[in-house]
């Protein structure tokens, strides 16, 4: 680990921090601490870290914004590689953005919009990157990332850097085959949009915006929908169903607003937020027969 440690200062140009607490870097303000934390200023960091961490065999966990995690208090051994705002750049040609890892997929979509640019509207109040959108195939209000994408520009875990198509993603929902399969980085994307007039555009995303403020509890620090939709239903519905809604563990609670948040008063744990995710799950399954499968992403969990 100190070899890997003297290299990454060495060859990185961005910053190499040491049991970095990671709850500063997400959106639950919970996590422990990462062995090495390392934020890339460029696509060439990125390719040098994994490259790296590959020749001394040591893990690495991506991660953009924090905004879809629920990191253990005991925290992540190895590297975590966070891209954030260093990996920002974005770019129009024509119908075409293209956007790095690090962008703001809110920032994205508003820059598309004021261009009379349509297709990401209802990224405006994703939390994310666009590099953990792409990974995810992230969406909402009827819109998805597979739905624009033109290609994705990866990093293999032995940084090798290649290009994939959408139909390469092997996309389902909230899903990449190709990248849960392969632990590929993702470090930047290419989007096809449509043009339409910037009126209807911001129209929509404000309605989608008034939307998410009457109904999601944005007040308190959460991870975003804590479990995926099971066919045919909401697991918020499923979670008002089975009277959890308020339900709380520690400084947890399940929000009262919206039955697939799970919100930090304040102090909760990690741990606290995994008690109320295995209440859930197996009161939901004992009620309905339901296997609620998880959206937000347990990471340092062992066994997990």
């Amino acid at each position: 680990m100190e070899s890997l440690k003297a290299r990454l200062l060495s060859e990185i140009q961005g910053e190499v921090r040491f049991n970095e607490p990671l709850r500063r870097y997400t959106s639950y303000r919970i996590g422990g601490p990462a062995d090495i934390l390392v934020q890339p200023a460029t696509e060439e960091d990125v390719v040098k870290t994994l490259k790296a961490a590959w020749e001394h065999q040591t893990p690495v966990y991506v991660m953009g914004s924090g905004s879809n995690l629920l990191i253990s208090d005991e925290g992540v051994r190895g590297v975590v590689l966070r891209l954030g705002h260093w990996l920002g750049e974005v770019t129009f040609s024509g119908n075409v953005v293209r956007a790095q890892a690090g962008a703001a997929l809110p920032k994205v979509a508003k820059m598309a919009a004021d261009r009379g640019l349509a297709g990401l509207e209802w990224g405006g109040g994703i939390p994310g990157t666009v590099g953990g959108a792409v990974a995810m195939n992230a969406g909402a209000h009827g819109g998805e990332i597979r739905d624009v994408l033109l290609r994705a520009h990866l990093v293999s875990r032995d940084g090798t850097r290649l290009a994939c198509s959408v139909e390469e993603m092997q996309y389902s929902y909230r899903r990449s085959g190709l990248i849960r399969e392969t632990g590929h980085v993702v470090v930047g994307a290419e989007f096809q949009l449509r043009p339409e007039g910037v009126e209807a555009i911001t129209r929509r995303m404000r309605e989608y915006a008034a939307r998410r403020r009457s109904t999601q509890p944005l007040g308190l620090p959460s991870s975003g929908s804590v479990f995926k939709n099971p066919p045919g239903d909401y697991a918020g519905r499923l979670v008002e169903a089975a009277n959890l809604k308020g339900t709380r563990i520690g400084g947890a609670q399940i929000s009262e607003i919206h039955g697939n948040f799970i919100v930090n008063r304040g102090d909760a744990t990690a741990r606290d937020v995994k008690a109320l995710i295995d209440l859930v799950r197996s009161t939901v399954r004992d009620r309905f027969g339901i296997d609620l499968e998880l959206e937000v992403e347990l990471v340092g969990w062992d066994g997990e």
